[in-house]
Protein backbone atom coordinates (compact mmCIF):
# COMPACT_ATOMS: atom_id res chain seq x y z
CA UNK A 1 0.00 0.00 0.00
CA UNK A 2 2.50 2.13 1.01
CA UNK A 3 4.70 1.80 -2.17
CA UNK A 4 1.45 2.62 -4.12
CA UNK A 5 0.55 5.46 -2.59
CA UNK A 6 4.34 6.51 -3.28
CA UNK A 7 4.06 5.74 -6.94
CA UNK A 8 0.73 7.74 -7.30
CA UNK A 9 2.42 11.20 -5.68
CA UNK A 10 5.58 10.81 -8.20
CA UNK A 11 2.50 10.78 -10.66
CA UNK A 12 1.20 13.56 -9.51
CA UNK A 13 4.13 15.54 -8.75
CA UNK A 14 5.38 14.53 -12.42
CA UNK A 15 1.95 15.89 -13.55
CA UNK A 16 2.38 19.35 -12.19
CA UNK A 17 5.81 19.81 -13.52
CA UNK A 18 4.90 18.74 -16.67
CA UNK A 19 1.55 21.06 -16.79
CA UNK A 20 3.84 23.78 -15.24
CA UNK A 21 6.29 23.35 -18.28
CA UNK A 22 3.70 23.13 -20.70
CA UNK A 23 1.87 26.49 -19.18
CA UNK A 24 5.47 28.23 -19.32
CA UNK A 25 6.38 27.43 -23.02
CA UNK A 26 2.87 28.44 -24.20
CA UNK A 27 3.00 31.97 -22.28
CA UNK A 28 6.95 32.40 -23.63
CA UNK A 29 5.34 31.55 -27.36
CA UNK A 30 2.74 33.78 -26.62
CA UNK A 31 5.35 36.63 -25.61
CA UNK A 32 6.70 36.24 -28.82
CA UNK A 33 3.77 36.45 -31.48
CA UNK A 34 1.86 39.04 -29.51
CA UNK A 35 3.73 42.40 -29.15
CA UNK A 36 3.81 43.90 -25.81
CA UNK A 37 1.74 46.98 -25.14
CA UNK A 38 4.34 49.33 -25.15
CA UNK A 39 5.58 50.85 -28.36
CA UNK A 40 8.61 48.90 -30.44
CA UNK A 41 11.77 50.12 -30.08
CA UNK A 42 12.90 52.68 -33.39
CA UNK A 43 14.12 50.26 -35.99
CA UNK A 44 17.95 51.05 -37.39
CA UNK A 45 18.07 54.26 -39.23
CA UNK A 46 17.62 54.32 -42.47
CA UNK A 47 20.38 54.06 -45.55
CA UNK A 48 21.40 58.14 -46.35
CA UNK A 49 22.21 60.87 -44.97
CA UNK A 50 21.48 61.04 -40.94
CA UNK A 51 19.32 65.00 -40.51
CA UNK A 52 21.06 67.27 -38.97
CA UNK A 53 20.33 67.90 -35.13
CA UNK A 54 18.52 71.14 -36.34
CA UNK A 55 16.16 68.82 -38.54
CA UNK A 56 14.79 66.67 -35.22
CA UNK A 57 11.34 67.05 -35.11
CA UNK A 58 10.50 69.54 -32.41
CA UNK A 59 6.94 68.58 -31.67
CA UNK A 60 5.47 65.70 -29.23
CA UNK A 61 6.08 61.94 -30.47
CA UNK A 62 5.05 58.50 -29.95
CA UNK A 63 7.54 57.38 -26.90
CA UNK A 64 10.39 55.47 -28.27
CA UNK A 65 9.69 56.60 -32.19
CA UNK A 66 10.88 59.89 -32.15
CA UNK A 67 10.17 60.26 -35.84
CA UNK A 68 5.91 59.50 -35.20
CA UNK A 69 4.35 62.79 -33.86
CA UNK A 70 1.88 61.66 -30.87
CA UNK A 71 -2.21 61.19 -31.58
CA UNK A 72 -3.28 64.65 -30.29
CA UNK A 73 -0.82 66.00 -32.65
CA UNK A 74 -2.18 64.13 -35.63
CA UNK A 75 -5.05 64.78 -35.16
CA UNK A 76 -4.60 68.67 -35.45
CA UNK A 77 -2.18 67.62 -38.54
CA UNK A 78 -5.32 66.00 -40.63
CA UNK A 79 -5.51 67.90 -43.76
CA UNK A 80 -5.90 72.05 -44.28
CA UNK A 81 -9.58 72.64 -44.50
CA UNK A 82 -10.91 75.08 -46.96
CA UNK A 83 -13.77 78.02 -46.02
CA UNK A 84 -17.10 76.26 -46.39
CA UNK A 85 -17.63 78.73 -49.85
CA UNK A 86 -15.34 80.44 -52.22
CA UNK A 87 -13.98 83.79 -50.56
CA UNK A 88 -15.32 87.11 -51.96
CA UNK A 89 -13.96 89.17 -54.47
CA UNK A 90 -12.83 91.78 -52.27
CA UNK A 91 -11.80 89.28 -49.20
CA UNK A 92 -8.96 87.89 -51.73
CA UNK A 93 -5.41 88.02 -50.35
CA UNK A 94 -4.50 89.79 -53.69
CA UNK A 95 -2.88 92.91 -51.90
CA UNK A 96 -0.73 91.03 -49.66
CA UNK A 97 0.75 88.61 -52.28
CA UNK A 98 4.67 89.22 -53.03
CA UNK A 99 5.84 89.09 -56.99
CA UNK A 100 9.86 90.24 -57.94
CA UNK A 101 9.46 93.84 -59.47
CA UNK A 102 7.77 94.93 -62.22
CA UNK A 103 5.14 91.70 -62.26
CA UNK A 104 1.37 92.34 -61.13
CA UNK A 105 -1.36 89.94 -59.83
CA UNK A 106 -4.96 90.45 -59.84
CA UNK A 107 -8.18 88.52 -59.58
CA UNK A 108 -9.12 87.05 -62.92
CA UNK A 109 -12.03 85.01 -61.46
CA UNK A 110 -13.44 84.25 -58.32
CA UNK A 111 -16.50 82.13 -56.87
CA UNK A 112 -15.08 79.31 -58.15
CA UNK A 113 -15.30 76.36 -55.48
CA UNK A 114 -12.49 73.85 -55.45
CA UNK A 115 -10.50 75.66 -58.50
CA UNK A 116 -8.13 72.83 -59.51
CA UNK A 117 -6.30 71.97 -63.07
CA UNK A 118 -6.10 75.15 -65.77
CA UNK A 119 -6.20 74.47 -69.31
CA UNK A 120 -6.50 77.11 -72.24
CA UNK A 121 -8.60 76.16 -75.29
CA UNK A 122 -7.94 77.20 -78.85
CA UNK A 123 -10.53 80.34 -78.09
CA UNK A 124 -9.05 81.46 -74.64
CA UNK A 125 -11.79 79.53 -72.91
CA UNK A 126 -10.17 78.76 -69.49
CA UNK A 127 -10.95 75.58 -68.12
CA UNK A 128 -11.05 74.80 -64.79
CA UNK A 129 -11.54 71.47 -62.91
CA UNK A 130 -12.05 70.64 -59.12
CA UNK A 131 -11.02 67.53 -56.78
CA UNK A 132 -13.30 67.59 -54.17
CA UNK A 133 -16.46 68.28 -56.01
CA UNK A 134 -17.89 67.23 -59.06
CA UNK A 135 -17.44 70.15 -61.62
CA UNK A 136 -15.93 71.47 -65.12
CA UNK A 137 -15.86 75.59 -65.12
CA UNK A 138 -15.70 77.78 -68.48
CA UNK A 139 -13.94 81.30 -67.92
CA UNK A 140 -14.91 83.32 -71.45
CA UNK A 141 -15.30 86.36 -72.65
CA UNK A 142 -19.03 87.77 -73.81
CA UNK A 143 -20.20 91.06 -74.89
CA UNK A 144 -16.21 92.60 -73.33
CA UNK A 145 -17.37 91.02 -70.00
CA UNK A 146 -15.08 88.01 -68.99
CA UNK A 147 -17.60 85.62 -67.90
CA UNK A 148 -18.18 81.98 -65.46
CA UNK A 149 -19.98 79.28 -65.90
CA UNK A 150 -20.44 74.94 -65.06
CA UNK A 151 -19.79 73.13 -68.67
CA UNK A 152 -20.17 69.56 -66.47
CA UNK A 153 -21.39 67.78 -63.44
CA UNK A 154 -21.67 65.11 -61.50
CA UNK A 155 -18.34 64.17 -62.10
CA UNK A 156 -15.87 61.65 -59.81
CA UNK A 157 -12.96 63.75 -58.83
CA UNK A 158 -12.68 65.56 -62.14
CA UNK A 159 -9.42 66.58 -61.47
CA UNK A 160 -7.17 66.25 -64.40
CA UNK A 161 -7.98 68.32 -68.25
CA UNK A 162 -6.35 68.39 -71.31
CA UNK A 163 -6.74 70.36 -74.72
CA UNK A 164 -6.20 69.27 -78.10
CA UNK A 165 -7.74 70.57 -81.68
CA UNK A 166 -10.95 71.72 -79.95
CA UNK A 167 -11.84 69.09 -77.35
CA UNK A 168 -11.49 68.84 -73.80
CA UNK A 169 -10.52 65.55 -72.05
CA UNK A 170 -11.19 64.80 -68.51
CA UNK A 171 -9.86 62.40 -66.05
CA UNK A 172 -11.87 61.29 -63.33
CA UNK A 173 -11.38 58.68 -60.74
CA UNK A 174 -11.86 55.30 -62.95
CA UNK A 175 -12.23 57.11 -66.23
CA UNK A 176 -11.31 59.34 -68.64
CA UNK A 177 -13.93 61.34 -71.10
CA UNK A 178 -13.91 64.13 -74.16
CA UNK A 179 -16.11 66.75 -74.91
CA UNK A 180 -16.37 67.63 -78.44
CA UNK A 181 -15.98 71.30 -80.29
CA UNK A 182 -17.08 72.15 -76.51
CA UNK A 183 -15.64 75.80 -76.91
CA UNK A 184 -18.51 76.69 -80.13
CA UNK A 185 -21.05 74.62 -77.01
CA UNK A 186 -20.38 76.30 -73.99
CA UNK A 187 -23.65 77.67 -73.63
CA UNK A 188 -25.10 74.01 -74.16
CA UNK A 189 -21.89 71.41 -73.51
CA UNK A 190 -22.61 67.91 -74.94
CA UNK A 191 -22.07 64.64 -72.35
CA UNK A 192 -19.13 63.33 -72.12
CA UNK A 193 -18.13 60.89 -74.14
CA UNK A 194 -15.60 58.15 -72.14
CA UNK A 195 -12.63 56.95 -74.13
CA UNK A 196 -10.82 55.13 -71.36
CA UNK A 197 -11.91 53.25 -68.06
CA UNK A 198 -9.20 50.79 -67.30
CA UNK A 199 -8.29 52.61 -63.88
CA UNK A 200 -8.04 51.21 -60.46
CA UNK A 201 -10.65 52.87 -57.78
CA UNK A 202 -9.16 53.89 -54.35
CA UNK A 203 -9.73 57.16 -52.82
CA UNK A 204 -6.05 57.77 -52.08
CA UNK A 205 -4.21 59.46 -54.42
CA UNK A 206 -7.26 58.15 -56.89
CA UNK A 207 -7.54 62.02 -58.75
CA UNK A 208 -5.12 62.46 -62.20
CA UNK A 209 -3.35 64.54 -63.44
CA UNK A 210 -3.48 65.09 -67.70
CA UNK A 211 -1.43 66.74 -70.46
CA UNK A 212 -0.89 66.19 -74.36
CA UNK A 213 2.28 65.60 -74.91
CA UNK A 214 4.29 66.42 -78.08
CA UNK A 215 3.62 62.93 -79.72
CA UNK A 216 -0.19 64.12 -79.60
CA UNK A 217 -0.57 60.95 -76.57
CA UNK A 218 -2.90 61.72 -73.36
CA UNK A 219 -0.48 61.68 -70.49
CA UNK A 220 -1.98 60.67 -67.08
CA UNK A 221 -1.02 60.06 -63.98
CA UNK A 222 -1.78 56.59 -61.78
CA UNK A 223 -1.18 57.21 -57.76
CA UNK A 224 -0.51 54.94 -55.47
CA UNK A 225 -3.01 53.84 -53.15
CA UNK A 226 -1.26 54.67 -49.88
CA UNK A 227 1.29 56.41 -48.11
CA UNK A 228 3.48 53.55 -48.07
CA UNK A 229 3.37 50.57 -49.47
CA UNK A 230 4.80 48.25 -52.23
CA UNK A 231 1.54 49.25 -54.50
CA UNK A 232 -0.20 47.15 -57.73
CA UNK A 233 1.55 46.87 -60.48
CA UNK A 234 -0.77 49.22 -61.85
CA UNK A 235 -0.33 51.71 -59.31
CA UNK A 236 2.69 54.45 -58.71
CA UNK A 237 3.07 55.56 -62.30
CA UNK A 238 2.48 58.14 -65.23
CA UNK A 239 0.93 56.46 -68.55
CA UNK A 240 -0.02 57.23 -71.91
CA UNK A 241 -2.66 56.19 -74.71
CA UNK A 242 -3.64 57.65 -78.09
CA UNK A 243 -6.20 60.16 -78.25
CA UNK A 244 -9.06 57.57 -78.68
CA UNK A 245 -8.07 55.75 -75.77
CA UNK A 246 -6.04 53.05 -77.59
CA UNK A 247 -2.18 51.86 -77.26
CA UNK A 248 -2.14 51.91 -73.82
CA UNK A 249 1.89 52.38 -72.11
CA UNK A 250 3.39 52.83 -68.65
CA UNK A 251 5.76 56.31 -68.74
CA UNK A 252 7.68 55.85 -65.83
CA UNK A 253 7.05 54.10 -62.45
CA UNK A 254 7.87 55.00 -59.04
CA UNK A 255 5.98 57.57 -59.16
CA UNK A 256 3.95 58.24 -55.53
CA UNK A 257 1.82 60.61 -56.87
CA UNK A 258 2.35 63.28 -59.47
CA UNK A 259 -0.21 66.03 -59.69
CA UNK A 260 1.46 68.67 -62.21
CA UNK A 261 4.04 67.84 -65.49
CA UNK A 262 5.26 69.45 -68.88
CA UNK A 263 7.54 68.87 -71.55
CA UNK A 264 10.79 71.09 -72.05
CA UNK A 265 9.56 73.42 -75.10
CA UNK A 266 13.42 72.22 -76.89
CA UNK A 267 14.45 68.91 -75.93
CA UNK A 268 10.70 67.61 -75.56
CA UNK A 269 11.71 65.98 -72.27
CA UNK A 270 8.44 65.58 -69.85
CA UNK A 271 9.13 66.94 -66.46
CA UNK A 272 6.86 66.38 -63.26
CA UNK A 273 6.33 66.95 -59.70
CA UNK A 274 6.16 64.45 -57.13
CA UNK A 275 4.46 64.35 -53.64
CA UNK A 276 6.97 62.50 -51.36
CA UNK A 277 5.64 60.49 -48.58
CA UNK A 278 3.82 61.30 -44.99
CA UNK A 279 4.87 60.47 -41.46
CA UNK A 280 8.82 59.72 -42.12
CA UNK A 281 9.88 62.98 -40.34
CA UNK A 282 8.68 66.61 -40.24
CA UNK A 283 11.37 67.69 -42.60
CA UNK A 284 11.89 64.61 -44.75
CA UNK A 285 11.00 63.75 -46.91
CA UNK A 286 10.87 66.63 -49.67
CA UNK A 287 8.36 66.77 -52.94
CA UNK A 288 10.60 66.02 -56.11
CA UNK A 289 11.32 67.62 -59.78
CA UNK A 290 11.52 64.47 -62.03
CA UNK A 291 12.66 64.01 -65.62
CA UNK A 292 11.62 61.49 -68.15
CA UNK A 293 15.31 60.29 -70.17
CA UNK A 294 13.93 56.91 -71.55
CA UNK A 295 10.50 55.09 -71.08
CA UNK A 296 9.86 53.21 -68.44
CA UNK A 297 12.24 54.22 -66.02
CA UNK A 298 11.45 53.82 -62.34
CA UNK A 299 11.88 56.45 -59.92
CA UNK A 300 12.01 54.92 -56.76
CA UNK A 301 8.80 54.77 -55.04
CA UNK A 302 8.29 53.12 -52.36
CA UNK A 303 11.99 52.21 -51.98
CA UNK A 304 13.58 55.30 -52.14
CA UNK A 305 12.75 58.75 -51.14
CA UNK A 306 14.50 62.08 -52.59
CA UNK A 307 16.96 60.06 -54.43
CA UNK A 308 19.28 59.61 -51.61
CA UNK A 309 17.76 57.71 -48.52
CA UNK A 310 15.97 54.24 -48.50
CA UNK A 311 12.37 53.76 -46.90
CA UNK A 312 12.06 52.67 -43.25
CA UNK A 313 9.56 50.33 -43.73
CA UNK A 314 10.26 49.10 -47.41
CA UNK A 315 13.30 50.06 -48.42
CA UNK A 316 15.71 47.24 -46.43
CA UNK A 317 17.83 45.07 -49.33
CA UNK A 318 17.57 48.28 -52.04
CA UNK A 319 19.29 51.18 -52.97
CA UNK A 320 19.13 54.32 -53.98
CA UNK A 321 21.18 53.82 -56.70
CA UNK A 322 18.92 51.32 -58.77
CA UNK A 323 16.61 54.46 -59.51
CA UNK A 324 16.31 57.55 -61.41
CA UNK A 325 16.75 60.61 -59.03
CA UNK A 326 15.17 63.74 -59.09
CA UNK A 327 16.46 66.85 -60.77
CA UNK A 328 15.83 68.71 -57.77
CA UNK A 329 13.89 68.64 -54.41
CA UNK A 330 10.98 71.13 -53.70
CA UNK A 331 10.96 70.98 -49.73
CA UNK A 332 8.99 68.80 -47.57
CA UNK A 333 5.63 68.08 -47.66
CA UNK A 334 5.19 71.16 -49.85
CA UNK A 335 2.82 69.38 -52.45
CA UNK A 336 3.95 70.90 -55.35
CA UNK A 337 1.65 69.96 -57.48
CA UNK A 338 0.98 72.07 -60.97
CA UNK A 339 3.72 73.33 -63.17
CA UNK A 340 4.14 74.84 -66.42
CA UNK A 341 7.21 75.85 -68.50
CA UNK A 342 7.19 79.54 -69.42
CA UNK A 343 6.95 80.06 -73.54
CA UNK A 344 5.42 83.32 -73.47
CA UNK A 345 6.86 86.61 -74.36
CA UNK A 346 5.86 88.92 -71.65
CA UNK A 347 7.91 88.25 -69.14
CA UNK A 348 11.96 88.78 -68.95
CA UNK A 349 14.30 86.67 -70.51
CA UNK A 350 15.34 85.09 -68.08
CA UNK A 351 12.36 83.40 -67.26
CA UNK A 352 12.31 81.98 -71.26
CA UNK A 353 11.24 77.90 -70.60
CA UNK A 354 11.79 78.13 -66.92
CA UNK A 355 9.61 76.02 -64.91
CA UNK A 356 6.45 77.64 -62.82
CA UNK A 357 5.08 75.33 -60.45
CA UNK A 358 2.55 75.55 -57.77
CA UNK A 359 2.95 74.27 -54.05
CA UNK A 360 -0.43 73.83 -52.52
CA UNK A 361 1.32 74.02 -49.24
CA UNK A 362 2.16 71.46 -46.55
CA UNK A 363 -0.62 70.02 -44.11
CA UNK A 364 1.51 67.33 -41.85
CA UNK A 365 4.17 70.16 -41.04
CA UNK A 366 3.82 71.62 -37.29
CA UNK A 367 5.36 75.02 -39.29
CA UNK A 368 3.81 75.39 -42.56
CA UNK A 369 6.17 75.55 -45.79
CA UNK A 370 4.57 76.25 -50.12
CA UNK A 371 1.42 77.90 -50.34
CA UNK A 372 3.36 79.37 -53.38
CA UNK A 373 4.36 79.33 -56.62
CA UNK A 374 8.39 78.64 -57.40
CA UNK A 375 10.12 78.94 -60.66
CA UNK A 376 12.87 76.45 -61.69
CA UNK A 377 15.57 77.89 -63.67
CA UNK A 378 17.31 75.20 -65.97
CA UNK A 379 21.12 74.86 -66.92
CA UNK A 380 21.18 74.72 -71.12
CA UNK A 381 21.71 70.46 -70.31
CA UNK A 382 18.32 70.54 -68.15
CA UNK A 383 19.43 70.08 -65.30
CA UNK A 384 17.98 72.93 -62.21
CA UNK A 385 20.17 75.69 -61.51
CA UNK A 386 18.35 77.59 -59.14
CA UNK A 387 15.03 77.33 -57.54
CA UNK A 388 13.30 80.77 -56.71
CA UNK A 389 10.26 81.97 -55.07
CA UNK A 390 7.96 83.39 -57.27
CA UNK A 391 4.18 84.31 -56.45
CA UNK A 392 4.32 84.46 -52.35
CA UNK A 393 2.48 85.95 -49.42
CA UNK A 394 -0.83 83.15 -49.23
CA UNK A 395 0.97 81.64 -45.98
CA UNK A 396 1.19 84.32 -43.16
CA UNK A 397 1.37 83.33 -39.63
CA UNK A 398 1.14 79.75 -39.85
CA UNK A 399 -2.15 79.96 -41.72
CA UNK A 400 -3.02 79.54 -45.52
CA UNK A 401 -5.44 82.44 -46.98
CA UNK A 402 -5.06 80.76 -50.32
CA UNK A 403 -3.53 77.41 -51.26
CA UNK A 404 -2.37 77.64 -55.53
CA UNK A 405 -2.90 73.99 -57.29
CA UNK A 406 -1.83 75.16 -61.06
CA UNK A 407 -0.62 76.88 -63.45
CA UNK A 408 -1.22 78.10 -66.92
CA UNK A 409 0.78 80.55 -69.45
CA UNK A 410 -1.80 82.58 -71.76
CA UNK A 411 -1.27 83.35 -75.36
CA UNK A 412 -0.33 87.20 -74.05
CA UNK A 413 2.11 85.54 -71.76
CA UNK A 414 0.49 86.27 -68.63
CA UNK A 415 0.16 83.28 -66.20
CA UNK A 416 -2.92 82.32 -64.40
CA UNK A 417 -2.68 80.83 -61.07
CA UNK A 418 -5.54 78.60 -59.59
CA UNK A 419 -6.56 78.55 -55.36
CA UNK A 420 -8.69 75.55 -54.58
CA UNK A 421 -8.68 77.44 -51.26
CA UNK A 422 -10.55 80.66 -51.56
CA UNK A 423 -12.04 79.25 -55.57
CA UNK A 424 -10.25 81.96 -57.43
CA UNK A 425 -7.86 82.32 -59.90
CA UNK A 426 -5.27 85.03 -60.54
CA UNK A 427 -3.03 86.71 -63.30
CA UNK A 428 0.22 87.58 -63.35
CA UNK A 429 1.39 90.47 -65.90
CA UNK A 430 4.65 91.83 -66.33
CA UNK A 431 5.30 95.53 -67.33
CA UNK A 432 8.48 97.51 -67.24
CA UNK A 433 8.27 101.28 -66.26
CA UNK A 434 8.58 102.13 -69.33
CA UNK A 435 5.62 100.08 -70.68
CA UNK A 436 3.46 101.02 -67.47
CA UNK A 437 3.67 105.08 -68.18
CA UNK A 438 2.82 104.03 -72.02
Amino acid sequence: MIARFSTLRSLLVAGVLATVLVAALALAQQTQEQPSAQPDAPPAAPRGPKPAPSMQPQFPTVPGRPDIPNAELTKKLRGVRPPPSPTAPDKLPVAQLKLPKGFKVEVYASGIANARSLRLGDKGTVFVSNRVLDKIYAIFERDGKRETKVIASGLDRPNGLAFHAGTLYIAEGTKISKLEKIEDNLDNPPQPVVIYDDLPNHQSHGWKFMAIGPDNKLYFNVGAPCNICVPPVENAQIRRINLDGSGVEVVARGVRQSVGFDWHPVTKELYFTDNGRDWLSEDLPEDELNRVTRIGQHCGFPYCHQGNFTDRDVGWGRSCDEFVKPVALLGPHSAALGMRFYTGRMFPTAYRNAIFIARHGSWNRTKKIGGDVVVAKLSKDGTVKSIEPFLTGFLQNNEYSGRPVDVQVTKNGSLLVSDDYAGAVYRVTYATERTAKR
